[in-house]
Parts: structure tokens; sequence; C-alpha cells
């Protein structure tokens, strides 16, 4: 008789959902405008404007940026709109906030591409454990993203899973 080595997992219908493969690839830069304010402090109009003007925007060339101002100061809402209309027509996105809320924004759109309807019915196991640090909020929403349509929700490694969701079974003789 022969021993045969039978591989459970791959047999149990489990489909594992990297969110690494999410992960945002596309390169990114800050707008500080802290560096164009007058002793870190002051935003003066005349001389934001001209030096917006003579920057060289081809450093955020197809880089998602991020404007924001490090500087504890008052920044006109202008000011902020200012740099967007100069970064736009060269970067891929403009966002307001600082580079850990793009991360997380480029994040929560690439799993928005994600088609629900192709986990429907499945148990779906979100594996855990990788090279990149995976924000709580990808978790929360591959999660909420899901939910309505599997059958299961595991976190982990499919030999070791924790359980988050399975669906209502509907009672019996309904």
């Amino acid at each position: 008789m022969e021993d045969v080595i039978v591989n459970k997992v791959a047999e149990s219908g489990l489909i594992t959902l990297d969110l690494e493969e999410y992960y945002p690839k596309e390169e990114t830069a800050g707008f500080d405008l802290k560096n164009f304010l007058f002793m870190e402090l002051i935003l003066k109009e005349k001389e934001y404007r001209e030096a917006l003007k003579n920057l060289d925007w081809s450093v955020y060339q197809n880089k998602n940026v991020c404007i924001t101002c490090s500087a504890d100061a008052v920044i006109p809402m202008w000011a902020y709109m200012l740099a967007a209309t100069y970064l736009q027509p060269v970067a891929k996105e403009v966002f307001f906030g600082n580079e850990d809320f793009l991360h997380r924004t480029l994040f929560l759109k690439n799993l928005s591409r994600i088609n629900p309807a192709e986990f429907t019915d499945k148990r779906v196991v979100i594996k855990g454990c990788g090279d990149k640090n995976i924000s709580e909020s990808a978790y929360v929403e591959i999660t909420k993203l899901l939910t309505p349509v599997v059958k299961s929700i595991m976190y982990g490694e499919p030999c070791s899973t924790v359980p988050i969701y399975k669906k209502p079974q509907p009672p019996k003789g309904a």
C-alpha cells in the first residue's frame, strides 16, 4: 500500500487573498508649504506666488503627491489650492495630507478595484504575515468589501487561521 500525501489545504477550497498585492507601488512625494513660509510662520502671498512660478515642478512628474504643512502655522486655504494647480498637470495624483495619509489612501484605492463578485460564496483567508507593513485600515476595508458576498472570512495562513466572519445559514425549512 502506498502512502499518499494529501494537501488538505489545497483541497479545502480556500482562497488566499494577499493584501501585499494591492500595496501601492507608485512613487510618492511630499509638497511641504513650510518651505515657503517666512520664518516658518507666515505665508507672504507675493513671495509664495513667485516661488511657485519658479519652482522646478518636474521633480513631481508622475508621482502621487501630498500637500501638507509641517510647520505650526496658519495657512490660508488658497495656498493649498494654488499649490494644487501647479502640481495637478505634472503629478499622477494630488492629495492633501501627510505621506502616511497618502499611502493609506492609495492602498484603499487599490483595494476598491477588487470585484467582490469574484468571491461570492467562497471561503477566503486574508493573509496575515508578509514582508510589508499592512495598515489596519486595509484589513478593515477588505472585510467590509467581502463580508456581503463571501461564505466565510479568516485571517492568517491557510494552515492556521482565525475565523472572522461566517455567513449566517438560513433557518431549516425556509
